[in-house]
């Protein structure tokens, strides 16, 4: 299949397939006679396998890892365990962040009057030094 269809049946861009193999991330594909390359259902699982570990925030350099675990008919289990919980104890580290983001950011709209002074506390905040 063509680099659309591939796309299609992934669901991953057809600029980030590109970019997967830039990087290594899937190895390039053989060309066909005309130029273009030729994708086959393995390769369609592996962009489905790198979408669906984007879709859980693991980094590309951590994909990579999963990949070669995945490939990896002898691995243990236990490695790609503490990869997922270190992953899950960033985005937890991540949302209490944001939800701090999220506390300050309504605690200065609070304060703001919404009004057609040009006084504001949420401008004051961020022009601190």
């Amino acid at each position: 299949m063509n680099i659309g269809q591939a796309s299609n049946a992934s669901g991953v861009s057809q600029r980030m397939i590109r970019h997967y193999e830039a990087i290594g991330l899937i190895p390039p594909p053989p060309r066909r006679e005309s130029g273009y390359r030729d994708y086959c259902d393995a390769d369609v699982h592996r962009l489905r396998f790198i979408a669906n570990a984007r879709d859980l925030g693991f980094p590309i350099a951590e994909i990579g890892d999963l990949l070669g675990l995945w490939r990896d008919a002898g691995r243990s289990n236990a490695e790609v365990k503490a990869l997922a919980t270190a992953r899950a104890e960033e985005l937890g580290r991540k949302a209490a962040a944001l939800g701090a983001m999220q506390v300050a950011l309504l605690d200065l709209a609070s304060k703001c009057h919404g009004n057609s002074r040009p006084d504001c506390p949420i401008i004051d905040r961020l022009a601190e030094r």
